[in-house]
């Protein structure tokens, strides 16, 4: 970046008020964009979004603007903020300014890119619609991932959300050979070191970059983050034809840092408090997550809904760029059915029979109706107890409780927890499980049988062993 510096183009600063900073420059006036330095060791970043006449500038102090007062030189970095890229990023820890969080030496051969670029024209994206396998039995059943598309995750917290994206970034290297990259916008300090910390006891850094702009960050840099996050994801999918998996932690904190920087410039409000440029500034951002020829950006995200107001302008213009929608569950969480995804909150725009087949699409909705059926049954149950049931609907709850158990899953990032094995399953396996349990082929078996397997064959081993136990015991306690 000191490189790109055009030290002959000086300012001087002539108003502070908070985070924007008004600068005079006597020669040409930066263009819209434009990275300033100021302040000791040129320490002090100010982008440049406002030209306020022919000498004037006005701008978003990116860092803290402590210290800085009225005549302080400012110099012109000639261009925009940049952010590394290449192989040299991948293990790594980085901050908004593509400095190395993680304190160890500074990433040796990568080149600096501009975070802002345009999404790809319409003839490089391409028109094929892929199913993205994930190697986890709910998702790949009931909500099926797009290749190239974006995903919500939806959950309050110690439900599992982390979690699962770390499991999601451990398949994605393993069965994708691809990159993960993880953006933590507006990300608790705490948040970022317990993840970074995980990643490595996971052993899942290699193929993967983290970039925070954290809380205490002033709005400048939160708003910026992500921008910078897609960039080095663009660079895996564009130059080195790989797929991408991003993950962003939380689209609701950059939409909120977007609303600080218009109030700081005075930009009149529009509803709720909103930026007037809200809609704009998103899908600047979304529609850079796309698939292409080359390879794709597959993204998951992490939404906070206020108030739980879905009817928030927050959440409805992310929803209108999601493909599919992931809801954590706290009850399911308390039941131990990991992970603790509501499957009839869930929702996939995938799950058509033209993308997913006629086989899948049919069983994800018997599933569905299994499901929905049990929750309807279970208010008779509780008041009534399972005695008051019709035969058909003794069915009905053996099949769901079966499949509820059999969609959980031992995740390879909790097995020095858990003492379990991490699974991957194949889709074929996921649906021919589900098809004969919905066939009462696993009627006899207990359902702990299938709590916490990979494919289904696998509960005649635990049956068996369970029978055995059983056995055992009978046989000493008659003795």
């Amino acid at each position: 970046m000191e490189s790109a510096a055009r030290s002959d183009n000086i300012g001087n600063v002539v108003a502070i008020r908070g985070s924007v900073v008004d600068i005079v420059f006597k020669q040409h006036l930066p263009p819209i964009r434009s990275l300033l330095r100021t302040g000791t060791n040129d320490q002090i970043y100010i982008e440049v979004f406002s030209q306020l006449d022919a000498q004037r500038v006005r701008g978003i102090a990116l860092t803290p603007t402590q210290g800085l007062a009225r005549g302080t030189l400012v110099k012109d970095t000639g261009g925009p903020l940049q952010t590394p890229v290449g192989n040299g990023i991948l293990s790594r820890m980085f901050d908004v300014f593509g400095n190395t969080m993680d304190k160890q030496a500074a990433p040796k051969d990568v080149q600096w890119r501009s975070v802002h670029s345009e999404p790809p024209g319409l003839e490089k994206r391409s028109t094929k619609t892929q199913v993205f396998e994930t190697g986890i039995k709910v998702i790949d059943v009931l909500m099926p991932l797009e290749r190239g598309g974006k995903a919500g995750l939806f959950g309050g917290a110690g439900v599992g959300k982390t979690v699962l994206l770390t499991e999601m970034i451990h398949n994605m290297v393993g069965q994708h050979a691809g990159v993960s990259i993880f953006c933590g916008i507006g990300e608790r300090c705490r948040e970022g070191e317990e993840l970074y910390r995980d990643m490595k006891a996971a052993g899942v850094l290699d193929n993967m970059v983290m970039m925070f702009g954290q809380m205490n960050e002033p709005p400048g840099a939160r708003f910026r983050v992500g921008h910078a996050a897609l960039t080095m994801a663009e660079y895996f999918r564009d130059d080195e034809h790989r797929d991408v998996l991003l993950l962003i932690d939380n689209v609701f904190r950059f939409i909120q840092a977007g609303m600080e920087v218009s109030g700081l410039m005075g930009q009149m409000p529009a509803r709720l408090g909103y930026q007037p440029t809200m809609g704009t500034e998103l899908s600047q951002l979304e529609e850079r997550i796309a698939n292409t020829g080359s390879g794709a950006i597959t993204s998951i995200q992490a939404v906070y809904v206020p108030a739980d107001d879905f009817t928030d302008p927050a959440a409805v213009h992310t929803f209108s760029h999601l493909s599919a929608s992931i809801v954590l569950s706290r009850q399911r969480a308390s039941e131990g059915l990991y992970p603790a995804i509501d499957p009839l909150q869930s929702s996939s725009k995938m799950a058509t029979p033209s993308v997913i087949g006629q086989r899948h699409y049919d069983l994800a909705q018997d599933i569905r109706r299994t499901l929905a059926q049990y929750a309807e049954l279970k208010d008779i149950i509780a008041m009534l107890g399972m005695e008051q049931l019709s035969p058909e609907d003794h069915k009905v709850v053996d099949r769901a409780r079966r499949l509820e158990r059999f969609l959980t899953q031992p995740f390879f990032t909790t097995e020095q927890f858990t003492g379990m094995a991490g699974k991957l399953v194949s889709l074929d396996d996921a649906l021919d499980g589900c098809e004969r349990i919905l066939k009462d082929e696993f009627e006899a078996y207990s359902e702990n049988a299938l709590y916490m397997i990979g494919a289904v064959d696998e509960a005649h081993d635990k049956n068996k062993a369970a029978v055995k136990e059983s056995q055992d015991g009978n046989s000493l306690h008659d003795a």
